[in-house]
């Protein structure tokens, strides 16, 4: 990254704003940026399970595989207002099934394995006590595929149809997606708040993923228009902390600091603040590592750092390598002027005078 020259455009948050409004109609469409946040976090979650519950189930650790059958009761009963109950909780255990309604009179198997064998394997278990119940079933791993299409042996003659009664995790998010916005808040509510301690340190990489996405559709000029940095403050902060390679990165990307501030702006405006957990995953990266380094190293060690948790986002649309280094740049730098990073000297003022 050190030495690049920055590539020269310039752009308007109008651009930015219009972007982001498609992508909420793609999702539902006029309810805000919440929506898209609250959807992504859950496609984000759910898909992270599966993928747990496939490389563990691989290696024959099933502890997931029995928590999924807890969550999925939650989630469902949040989604359709059912009263599930898990069934492996109580002394007579039905096998075959893991969850019931009795209420709704539905009966479900929760499962890691989608085949033909394995739903007829539960079906045809004794289920008679259960006599004129919806049959439904959940895959928690892989894809339903053509089971839907399927003819199934149903010996005790349980309410079911392939088509509609099976579910996967493509399935539940496509439901996920048409909820209103209150009940999808519900439902983001109940996955954050069994996966919250994973998740906070994802959101990280979503924010930063949003940003730089927004970032790379601008075209950058030499003059970016608006507030305009304190020139002598910088300069007094770069000497304070020994940045002498890394000054031609701040004097390059300094020019981008109010486009930024509009992008978090206008964010901010509608609700999404991304700046905050975006400032504050630049300021974990240099703390981190602060002990141990200082001056240049330092400085490309903490843009090193941001540019991989993009990079390893699910989240991160790629976008060409030149690019998202620029993107990196303006963010790490605009960090620096905002006193997030680095030692200020006494009397330090960011912003303009």
């Amino acid at each position: 990254m050190q030495g690049r020259e920055p590539v020269s455009v310039s752009g308007t948050v109008r651009v930015i704003v219009c972007c982001y409004k498609k992508l909420n109609k793609a999702i539902r469409g006029t309810e805000g940026m919440n929506r898209i946040d609250y959807f992504n976090y859950i496609e984000s979650k759910l898909s992270y399970l599966v993928t747990r519950i496939e490389i563990r189930g691989a290696t024959n650790i099933l502890d997931l595989h029995l928590h999924s059958e807890d969550f999925y009761k939650h989630l469902f009963n949040a989604l359709f207002n059912w009263q599930l109950e898990n069934l492996n909780g109580v002394a007579q255990n039905v096998p075959g099934v893991d969850l019931a309604d009795s209420v709704k009179k539905i009966v479900i198997q929760v499962s890691s394995t989608a085949t033909k064998e394995k739903v007829e394997s539960a079906l045809t278990r004794d289920l008679s006590a259960y006599k004129g119940h919806s049959f439904k079933f959940i895959s928690i791993s892989k894809s339903i595929g053509k089971l839907r299409s399927a003819k199934f042996t149903n010996p005790h003659g349980l309410l079911f149809d392939p088509a509609t009664d099976m579910y996967d995790v493509p399935k539940i998010l496509n439901i996920v997606k048409e909820l209103e916005v209150e009940k999808l808040h519900t439902v983001y509510e109940l996955v954050r708040s069994e996966f919250g301690a994973v998740a906070d340190s994802l959101q990280l990489e979503t924010n930063l993923a949003h940003v730089i996405g927004v970032l790379a559709k601008e075209s950058f000029s030499a003059g970016s228009g608006g507030v305009e940095v304190n020139e002598f403050e910088i300069d007094r902060k770069i000497d304070f902390n020994d940045l002498n390679a890394a000054r031609d990165y701040v004097d390059d990307y300094k020019l981008h600091y109010s486009r930024l501030d509009r992008i978090y702006t206008e964010f901010d405006r509608l609700g999404v603040n991304k700046s905050q957990s975006v400032l504050g995953a630049i300021r974990s990266e240099y703390i981190k590592n602060k002990a141990e380094k200082s001056g240049d190293t330092l400085f490309f060690v903490v843009l090193d750092a941001i540019e991989n948790r993009i990079l390893t986002s699910s989240n991160f649309v790629l976008i060409p390598r030149e690019e998202l280094e620029q993107c990196v740049a303006i963010l790490v730098v605009d960090a620096f002027i905002r006193c997030k990073i680095f030692m200020n000297p006494s009397g330090y003022e960011h912003v303009t005078s």
